[in-house]
């Protein structure tokens, strides 16, 4: 197969593999064709106050201050006289899109969907706004539209304010949230005058939502513990109060209206959320007025062990902890409108005043609605498998459905409440596992389909690798090999059966694909089995025991990568045994202080694993001293480089300019930082210096020398100056850090080359890619190249985790952009961040090719071992995440898969590239020397 072939074909096949984790565990978990339900009984409210305080942790809201005073005041009495309050759980991700999807349409949305769109549903879904009869909604640009797009008819009106509002540098980010209650204030005002407006405000089953962005946005920017997070907490109290006021006074305190006060997710210490801690996951809900239950005195112990109602001094008070998505059947029962349709939230009886058959019937309406949904699963799913092929989930068999409904009319008949709210609980637990298991109904077969693809793949590298790099030695008319009709008659043969099942099947499109890309990769690998027998029959003349401590090695350090993926700290493990490897192999007699330098850049380097993932509080002096540490470092770079090779006069001034541009982009977050401290937003001149540095960081190094040490230094002053307004403390030293230890290596392995004794080093600053570089003149793979592919990939994966701010994108500090900008855009500041943690993957990437140079070794040899290793790496996350069974622990190696799946298949695009241009560079450096002649 043709180098250019394989990297296609290769390419294609990853690409299936990255996209089938998201086709088999990253489904939307929607069903349509369901019949609404609603309770049959008059409901208590007429009306719904719904009240959402975006990013408000439980603890900001329910602790007392040192003395015993309440930061909301106004809540903490709803609390203790006439409301009923709780925890309310959310789920990964805790991001404000999938928090508001659990809150009013009851479900927890898949991360693909929320990927797909911020503002606008990417899949149409029912919510309690939608089967009210009117919705009036105030707040975020971000979060209202995606409520109202969909929604049937023309009920659901929102109010928002202009997108550039949300300033994490604002002087007051508290003042969303005023806008909001002002705007309410006007609209009450105006439906006095306003008759038409009037009479919808005084029809029943209609809701009020008020989305509150300050708190949030105070968090970003000033952290949950400053002054202007807790103020913000009493001015959204304050807010609560002269609201319920207002409304009451509208409607001549009728007692119909029911308020429900909580947030979407909760935030960290250091401002982010996103990921599963319990800051971020624990969240307030406070519920009071018509329907809802009065506050109740408890004097025996909760069944809470987490220790936080004494923390909070609110142990005299019942509490009553719900999932997110319980929220929204609590909302629909109270005001009488149909249950959302693809809800799986349980009704939470204990917030509910009102009489059992009441709360029998609501419970009944809440069973009937998720089974209703059930059905139409297990419906979906029967008619795409073959009858005797189809499983039904047997504690909920159509017999067992028609059981429950019949025990639920009898119980009702005897007027037993009690007894049939449990024979609700009960079916309800039943149709959700129901539900999980009908979901997943496909996974094991497409996770085995996708697991003999990746095998077959790596296999088939590896039968390259030994065909083509390993100087196997065939003997003389050697023809024993499958006969080549013989197998692709059974291909074919496979191949039909594949497909006429999955045609019986109704199958998608996307099962077709992972279920017969294993054929022809196993047809590649049966076609070239010869080459195993080769490897066997060279046995004997190999050297075994290197070879098994090789292996042993190899397979040892893929472990350490994976469990690195999961404890950070591994990674300095890694790089301490790692120092120790020019002693080991014989190196320290030719290069003393190479290895010197290599033990001592190791150690620096272990240092980043051991620091907080997420965290730091901001210290841009840091940042100026990863200034200064690029500018001796880069100083050290040029004077040994003029030492062997003089720099002409044009490279001098291009690094001269390079370095006192990092010196002025070290200063530039001091200069923000300092601005924003004292609210007056970012100045004009460092957001335009920090944009023309991101855009000249990519074109600078085109223009400097094509002598490879040149190249390379251009290239780390440019992504350098880059990451330098990306940062905002301790992660800037990593660059400087992680270059020095690159420079090492790429001399220490010219250093093994020689001992191995491939003559010819040639020092870097004398290399000029443009010209002398020929593809075709490389040798053989050795066993010492698997260390070196090796060492890639677990400096690949340092340099992704070793900053110790990347570990979770989307708990990103928001600080690391105010260089660029501070209006929240999620797409232009996650794009940012990506670049940002692609900074030390580029500068290891080109360390990397300066060393297959160095070596004399092509660069698809050395690539073709680390796919092996990478693809090993991602089979391993594969079948993690078939063992693990919680949710967050599923999500967490799938987030390992995507995270591997996407380097190797970055790795074989820039490798692609960059065969086809030294292939193009090669042939117009051999034309203009035949021109010559």
């Amino acid at each position: 197969m043709k180098v250019i072939t394989f990297f296609l074909v290769g390419l294609a096949v990853h690409l299936v593999f990255f996209a089938s984790i998201f086709d088999i565990y990253f489904t939307s978990p929607l069903v349509h064709g369901m019949t609404p339900h609603a309770v049959e009984l008059p409901p208590p409210a007429s009306r719904l106050v719904l009240v959402v305080a975006d990013g408000l942790r439980a603890d900001s809201l329910y602790t007392l201050h040192p003395d015993g005073s309440s930061r909301a005041p106004y809540l903490r009495g709803v609390m203790e006289q006439r409301g009923t309050w709780g925890v309310s759980h959310t789920r990964v991700p805790t991001e404000s899109r999938p928090g508001h999807v659990a809150l009013i349409a009851g479900f927890y949305e898949d991360v693909s969907a929320v990927a797909k769109g911020w503002k606008e549903n990417p899949v149409e879904f029912d919510s309690v706004f939608n089967e009210s009869r009117h919705t009036w909604c105030w707040g975020s640009p971000d979060i209202l539209p995606m409520f109202a797009k969909g929604a049937s008819g023309d009920h659901v009106y929102t109010h928002t304010y202009p997108a550039q509002e949300e300033d994490f540098a604002s002087t007051d980010a508290s003042r969303l949230d005023t806008w909001v209650f002002e705007e309410v204030k006007a609209f009450f005002q105006s439906a006095e005058s306003n008759s038409s407006l009037k009479s919808s405000l005084l029809e029943d089953q209609n809701v009020f939502f008020l989305h509150l962005l300050g708190i949030d946005t105070n968090g970003h920017a000033h952290r949950p513990m400053s002054q202007e997070y807790k103020e913000n907490i009493g001015l959204v109290d304050a807010g609560v109060e002269k609201l319920v006021s207002m409304v009451e006074d509208f409607y001549g305190h009728d007692g119909r209206t029911a308020y429900v006060f909580t947030s979407d997710h909760g935030m960290t210490n250091w401002g982010s959320h996103g990921a599963g801690h319990p800051s971020e996951t624990l969240t307030p809900l406070v519920a009071w007025g018509a329907g809802v239950q009065n506050a109740k005195r408890v004097t025996e112990p909760q069944p809470y062990s987490d220790g936080y109602l004494q923390d909070w001094h609110l142990e005299h008070l019942r509490r009553v902890d719900v999932n997110q998505a319980d929220i929204a059947p609590l909302m629909a029962s109270l005001i009488g409108v149909s249950f959302p349709l693809n809800s799986v939230g349980v009704l939470p009886l204990q917030y509910l005043n009102n009489s059992d058959q009441f709360k029998a019937q609501s419970m009944y309406t809440n069973a009937i609605q998720i089974l209703e949904k059930f059905k139409v699963k297990m419906a979906q799913k029967k008619e795409t498998t073959l009858p005797f092929l189809f499983t039904p989930y047997k504690p909920l068999t159509e017999s067992k459905q028609d059981e429950f409904t019949e025990q639920a009319t009898r119980l009702f008949q005897l007027e037993k409440f009690d007894e049939a709210i449990s024979l609700c609980r009960s079916l309800i637990s039943h149709a959700l596992e129901g539900l999980v298991y009908y979901h997943t109904y496909d996974r094991f077969f497409l996770g085995c389909s996708v697991v003999l693809g990746f095998v077959g793949w790596t296999s088939y590298v590896v039968l390259v690798i030994l065909k083509t790099h390993a100087s196997l030695r065939r003997p003389p008319g050697h023809t024993h090999t499958i006969q080549g009709h013989t197998l692709v008659r059974l291909c074919v043969c496979v191949v039909v059966i594949i497909t006429t099942f999955l045609l019986l099947q109704r199958s998608p499109v996307t099962y077709y694909i992972y279920t017969l890309l294993p054929v022809p990769v196993w047809y590649c690998v049966l076609k070239e089995f010869e080459t195993f027998t080769d490897l066997i029959r060279s046995a004997p003349t190999l050297p075994l025991c290197k070879c098994l401590g090789y292996f042993l090695l190899v397979t040892f350090g893929i472990e350490l990568l994976v469990v690195s993926f999961f404890h950070r700290a591994v990674l300095t493990v890694g790089l301490v045994v790692l120092s120790a490897w020019p002693l080991m192999s014989g190196l320290y007699g030719r290069a003393k202080f190479g290895t010197v330098s290599w033990f001592l850049g190791c150690l620096c380097l272990a240092v980043f694993p051991l620091m907080p993932v997420v965290g730091r509080e901001p210290d841009v002096n840091m940042v100026s001293c990863a200034g200064v540490l690029t500018l001796f470092t880069s100083a050290c770079y040029l004077w040994s480089s003029r030492q062997r090779t003089l720099l002409r006069r044009g490279d001098t001034q291009q690094f001269v300019s390079q370095m006192v541009h990092v010196a002025v982009c070290a200063y530039i977050p001091t200069l923000t930082h300092s601005s924003l401290q004292q609210k007056r937003g970012l100045p004009l001149l460092n957001q335009i210096i920090s944009w023309t540095t991101l855009g000249s960081s990519i074109l600078v190094p085109l223009m400097s020398s094509t002598r490879m040490f040149h190249r390379l230094l251009s290239i780390f002053l440019s992504l350098t100056a880059t990451y330098l307004l990306l940062s905002t403390g301790s992660e800037a030293l990593f660059p400087p850090v992680l270059s020095w230890l690159m420079y090492v290596w790429i001399n220490i392995e010219q250093e093994a080359m020689l001992s191995q004794g491939v003559s010819g080093r040639q020092e870097l600053s004398t290399i000029d890619f443009s010209e002398n570089i020929d593809i075709t003149k490389v040798r053989q793979l050795k066993l010492d190249d698997i260390r070196r592919s090796y060492f890639f990939v677990f400096f690949i994966i340092t340099a992704f985790f070793g900053t110790g701010n990347i570990a979770s994108i989307n708990s990103f500090d928001p600080a690391s952009v105010y260089c660029f900008l501070t209006v929240f855009n999620p797409f232009i500041m996650g794009g940012l961040m990506m670049w940002k943690v692609l900074i030390p993957f580029i500068i290891v990437m080109c360390t990397f090719e300066t060393i297959q140079v160095a070596t004399q070794l092509s660069s698809r040899s050395l690539f073709l071992i680390v796919l092996v290793i990478s693809d090993l790496m991602a089979l391993h996350f594969f079948f993690l995440v078939q063992d693990y069974g919680s949710w967050l622990d599923i999500g967490t190696s799938i987030s390992h898969y995507v995270i591997v799946m996407s380097m190797t298949i970055f790795l074989m695009v820039l490798s692609l590239l960059t065969h086809v241009l030294t292939s193009c560079r090669l042939t117009l450096w051999n034309t203009r020397k035949m021109h010559y002649r």
